[in-house]
């Protein structure tokens, strides 16, 4: 699970992954936020409709879903299901309410916190992205500082570097080999 907020770059870190060809099945999730430019259908999210992604809901095809900036997110519960049919591990894009859910579903979910360097920094991304009114732009501000003060829930905290992804990329992919390796008293004879 990654995880972090808004304008950290768990986008850019991510597409960094699916690029070096990293070993994953990388969940999308679905969306009633409008797509933005640049943006397509079922490379971004799946963008869908509020009466669709309402029957989603009813039908329990949501792993996760939550009602963020106005908009509803959700991870659909058959993507994980078939990717860990098939060996897979799961990598899943989730704010930090969406973290929290998953790993009280999911208790053994790894979590993983994507950090910005400082508040600072993480503010000048989000203006220089211009993807939201100057409301919204504060929102989105005082909605990370307070995800930032939920950093003990996460496993491991890994700080994006502006400009640095890859570093970030090479982190994430240590933490996954390491927790793959780590073994447990019961898988040991003693």
């Amino acid at each position: 699970m990654l995880s972090g907020p808004s304008g950290v770059g768990k986008d850019v870190v991510l597409a960094r992954m699916k690029e070096l060809g990293y070993p994953l099945h990388y969940t999308m999730t679905a969306t009633t936020r409008p797509q933005r430019e640049g943006e397509s259908d079922g490379a971004d999210y799946h963008f869908i409709s509020p009466a669709r992604f309402e029957e989603m809901v009813k039908r329990g095809e949501l792993l996760e879903w939550a009602k963020v900036y106005g908009n509803r997110y959700g991870v659909p519960k058959h993507q994980v299901e078939e990717a860990l049919g098939r060996g897979l591990d799961v990598i899943v894009k989730a704010d930090v309410q969406g973290a929290a859910t998953i790993k009280g579903v999911v208790p053994q979910a790894l979590l993983i916190f994507l950090a910005p360097p400082s508040m600072e920094q993480l503010e000048e991304r989000l203006r220089q992205r211009k993807t939201e009114s100057t409301i919204d732009l504060n929102l989105r501000i005082e909605t990370a500082r307070e995800e930032m003060k939920c950093l003990p829930m996460f496993d491991y905290v890994v700080v994006n570097r502006q400009d640095r992804p890859d570093l970030a990329v090479a982190q994430i992919d240590a933490i996954i080999t390491a927790e793959k390796c780590r073994v447990t008293q019961t898988e040991v004879e003693i």
